[in-house]
Order: structure tokens, then C-alpha cells, then sequence
């Protein structure tokens, strides 16, 4: 059986870092990863990670932020202290990776970054490129390799 998950996307809001009675840090964030074919929507994933992590996340992620997670699902429940009963999906990441330049999280991250993300430089990934766009090496010497 497998259970793995790889999203980009960009953070809706600063992440939280708590820590457990036993001194555990732990931090939660949501992803906003866009959909692959309408890219007007996108659906708001929320991430949790511990420990180092946790506080790595915590000090150099901020709203706005570019990120990769990847990590496992994990599905949970728990009754409200009405009784209600709930259930929460969310990904438990092993790994997080920085996309972009930024400066530390918290107030800083909102100040460095402007309101509405910038535009992702890998928008074009994908497209088809023309033969017309690429340059061919006409060789006349022999055809060998030069390593």
C-alpha cells in the first residue's frame, strides 16, 4: 500500500507553531494548490509538521509563500466539546521545501511579499516548443562523441 503526496502551492496565512505538553513543536499551515486545468481555482490543503521542521517552517514560511510538501494523508477524528462528531484530512509532511526568495515568517514574510503572488516563472512547463526555436550544431568533423 502507498500513501504519499507532493503539492506546491502558495500558504493562505502565516503558519502556526505550537508546541505539545511535552515540549514537541508542531505547525500547521494551508496550502492554496491550484487546479491543474482552471487555474481561477484551487483547493486549500492543510499541512501539519513536527518538530524541526515544525520550527523551521514556522520561522521561514510566511502568507503568500511559495512551498513544496510532500508527506502522507492522514484522515482524523474527534467529537466537539458538543458532541459533535468531525472528521479532518490532512497531509503530515516529511518534507518541505522553500520555492522562493523571502525574508524570515511572521510580520516580516507580509512585508516582503506584495498582496497578490507573482506571477510563477514555470507557467509555460509543458508547452510545445517549436522546431523553429531550437538551434541545431551542423557537424562536418567525425561523429564522435567528445568525452
Amino acid at each position: 500500500m502507498l500513501n504519499r503526496v507532493i503539492l506546491i502551492g502558495r500558504l493562505t496565512h502565516d503558519p502556526e507553531l505550537r508546541y505539545t505538553q511535552n515540549g514537541t513543536a508542531v505547525c500547521r499551515f494551508t496550502l492554496a494548490v491550484n487546479r491543474r486545468y482552471n487555474r481561477e481555482q484551487a483547493d486549500f490543503i492543510d499541512i501539519v509538521t513536527w518538530r524541526g521542521l515544525a520550527e523551521n517552517c514556522a520561522n521561514y514560511l510566511g502568507k503568500g509563500r511559495l512551498a513544496a510538501v510532500e508527506g502522507s494523508i492522514q484522515v482524523r477524528t474527534y467529537e466537539t466539546q458538543e458532541g459533535q462528531k468531525r472528521k479532518v484530512t490532512e497531509v503530515i509532511a516529511d518534507d518541505v521545501r522553500f520555492l522562493d526568495r523571502g525574508g524570515t515568517g511572521g510580520s516580516a514574510a507580509k512585508a516582503s511579499f506584495p498582496s497578490k503572488p507573482q506571477q510563477d516563472q514555470w507557467d509555460d512547463l509543458g508547452t510545445e516548443v517549436s522546431l523553429d526555436d531550437i538551434d541545431f550544431v551542423d557537424s562536418t568533423e567525425d561523429d564522435e562523441i567528445p568525452f
